[in-house]
């Protein structure tokens, strides 16, 4: 397996761009992806020519353009002999399909692939959405005719959690605080004023204990990643980040579990985690960043104390005491994550990976990590039940 590297990446803001059916302007989705994908190639610095496979987040049904991979490679005359496909994993889509192209340069299929996906959903109606929410939560015989939303069950999360370790809902309310503070220092991030936690508690209430800041805005948005073996990287001349470990766990459980659980230990994340620890070699306390894939305050707490960035039940305190924030011991989704950067949800992964290639070949300006050497990024598939975990390292 070849030691692999991302050498470029590119992005829209996280925003509202989706256009209605019958506005008399429209944004077009494959003209947005082309644009990024131009981007990313050109921060790259290689040649269209050098790219051999290109793997996409599936699209969500709300767009009109069906196998949009194959389109995308028609559009842009990209002829490949690695893998042109899409793949899904509810929230890990994008995640996904950064994994498959790491795949296709590892098993030495081409030594330069795409990672990219693509969400719009802002001009989609609120019933329309609703229902597909409900219908990707549980088992649609059994659990989705309750209505059940994703929101729901981060719902049943937090209440858990604070009954268990005694936390106030105004500490679990500074992870909302904290992002947005990030966000303000980005300028793709969606929501980028300052809040602060009386602001939080203000807002009305979404599902029990999350308010509105608590909880993911609809977002659309675009992203690419470009990934390299190690020695194609090096030879560019140019900073790149090394992918140092990956690990995944699946608890052969959909969304939620119909059987007696800890519904707040992430285990997925705990099994990741120590495997893409172990493949790097290196422990949590040698990590400078992480960012983690969390739609709501509560899943950036679990995930955070599942993969051992702080101990279990302190979570929601090492935010409110500024320990996950900028110029803290850890510093924590620096994007401003999915409450404030944006959460276009089948591109949010690749979001991360910007924002994570961003901090360690030292472009991230006002939010820059300082000597950020070491991350870890974060993407998960329903409620924690599926983590994927990697290790990235900055190279010169």
């Amino acid at each position: 397996m070849r030691p692999l590297a991302i050498i470029g990446t590119g992005c829209t803001p996280v925003g509202r761009f989706q256009s209605r059916p019958n506005a008399p302007e429209q944004s077009l989705d494959h003209e947005i992806m082309a644009g990024v994908i131009r981007q990313a190639v050109a921060d790259a610095g290689v040649e269209k020519s050098d790219i051999g496979a290109m793997i996409f987040a599936l699209e969500r049904d709300y767009l009109r353009q069906r196998y949009f991979c194959t389109f995308m490679a028609n559009y842009l005359r990209l002829p490949m002999d690695g893998m042109v496909m899409e793949v899904v994993g509810n929230g890990m889509t994008a995640g996904m399909a950064f994994d498959m192209a790491c795949n296709e340069v590892a098993l030495g299929r081409c030594r330069v692939a795409l990672a990219a996906g693509l969400n719009m959903e802002t001009a989609v109606p609120t019933p329309r959405h609703l229902d597909t929410m409900i219908r990707h939560t549980g088992d649609v015989d059994f659990q989705t005719i309750f209505g059940m939303t994703p929101i729901s069950w981060y719902a049943f999360d937090a209440a858990r959690y604070q009954h268990e370790f005694k936390v106030e809902r105004r500490t679990l309310a500074s992870v909302a605080v904290k992002n947005r503070a990030h966000a303000g220092l980005n300028p793709i991030a969606q929501y980028r004023a300052a809040i602060t936690v009386d602001d939080v508690l203000a807002q009305k209430m979404v599902v029990e204990p999350l308010g509105l800041y608590e909880v993911p805005p609809r977002s659309d948005g675009a992203a690419c990643i470009v990934i390299a073996d190690a020695e194609f990287a090096a030879a560019l001349g140019k900073p790149y980040v090394l992918i140092r470990g990956r690990g995944f766990h699946h608890e052969g459980v959909h969304q939620m579990s119909e059987l007696p659980n800890d519904m707040i230990a992430f285990n997925a994340a705990i099994k990741a985690g120590q495997q893409a620890f172990g493949e790097a070699g290196i422990g949590v306390g040698d990590l400078d960043l992480a960012e983690i894939y969390s739609p709501c305050t509560i899943t950036e707490v679990l995930a955070a104390e599942a993969l051992g960035l702080v101990r279990r039940g302190q979570g929601a305190d090492a935010a409110a005491a500024g320990e996950l924030q900028l110029g803290g011991r850890l510093p924590v989704n620096t994007s401003g994550g999915c409450l404030s950067r944006g959460h276009p949800p089948f591109a949010t992964g690749l979001y991360g990976f910007v924002e994570l290639f961003d901090q360690l070949t030292g472009r991230a300006g006002l939010r820059q990590v300082k000597d950020a050497e070491l991350a870890l990024s974060a993407n998960e598939l329903g409620n924690y039940n599926a983590a994927l975990i990697h290790i990235l390292q900055a190279a010169a």
